[in-house]
């Protein structure tokens, strides 16, 4: 298992689970996707450790930040977010999301104001897509499916079954954390609930967007597509693109990978991240 200190913090009336590594006079924050926690940047993080103070966390709710009841939304998400990083960052900072996290990110962005020196998102997906248009049958299938999985995770070699997607992508201790937190019976509870936030969202972001970053923002997209999902995949390039175009200083780029970018191209990201800590100095 991993050996990395933490810590929780209070936001809310609820707890995130925080760690911090690395050194320096720069400031980076870190918001997983959907179903996923800090580990999941695990392959980034030492490659930065000498570069700035890094903050990777696991939202509220999702092992180990302890156990809620509360179905949340995306806007308690960016609450906490936000809080969190009032409690832990003492100023400017860089944001890094991946995925769902970037509407998490992008909803915090105009309440973190000046402190966000710049945003970067990792094969995030934007409301406009059409791959949302039906988004609510999308998460009832995927909801039935979590369930089932959910109810096997708890026999561990099921729980490797199910995520055999991640295990090569990811050094052998952080996978281990991953099955035993993201895996396991309460993680996929979590991820059910994080599908339905993610529902519940999208509309609202379709009829009242937030504002764009401010910020210098870059938007990597993965070229690289599962079997028989080109065509999704090329309508959501072209989604992100039309993003990136939209901002005051916003940056396109297509990156060879799939969606885990920052496990496929982690030196791409890290460059990126140093790209950006360096234009706003």
């Amino acid at each position: 298992m991993r050996d990395v200190p933490g810590r929780q913090v209070p936001v809310h009336g609820r707890t995130v689970y925080v760690e911090e590594s690395g050194q320096g006079p720069d400031w980076v924050v870190f918001e997983a996707g959907g179903g996923c926690g800090r580990t999941f940047w695990d392959p980034v993080l030492p490659l930065l450790a000498d570069k700035a103070r890094l903050v990777a966390y696991d939202r509220a709710g999702r092992p180990p930040s302890g156990h809620t009841t509360r179905q949340p939304s995306v806007n308690d998400m960016a609450d906490d977010l936000v809080a969190m990083t009032e409690a832990v960052v003492p100023g400017e900072f860089v944001l890094v999301a991946h995925s769902m996290g970037g509407l998490v990110a992008r909803r915090a962005a105009d309440r973190l104001g000046s402190r966000l020196r710049g945003l970067l998102l990792v094969d995030v997906l934007p409301e406009t897509s059409p791959v949302y248009d039906a988004w609510d049958q999308t998460t009832k299938k995927i909801d039935r499916m979590l369930a089932v999985t959910q109810a096997l995770s708890r026999f561990r070699p099921l729980a490797r079954l199910f995520s055999g997607n991640v295990r090569p992508l990811f050094s052998a201790d952080t996978y281990q954390t991953m099955l035993a937190e993201n895996f396991a019976p309460a993680g996929i509870s979590y991820t059910r609930k994080e599908a339905q936030a993610v529902a519940a969202a999208i509309p609202q972001f379709r009829a009242q967007p937030p504002q764009l970053p401010k910020c210098p923002t870059i938007v990597l997209s993965a070229l690289r597509a599962a079997k028989g999902r080109e065509r999704p995949n090329a309508s959501i390039r072209e989604h992100q693109h039309r993003y990136a175009e939209s901002l005051p200083d916003g940056h396109y780029e297509g990156v060879d990978s799939a969606h885990f970018i920052q496990a496929e191209q982690p030196q791409l990201v890290v460059t990126r991240i140093q790209q950006l800590l360096q234009t706003t100095t």
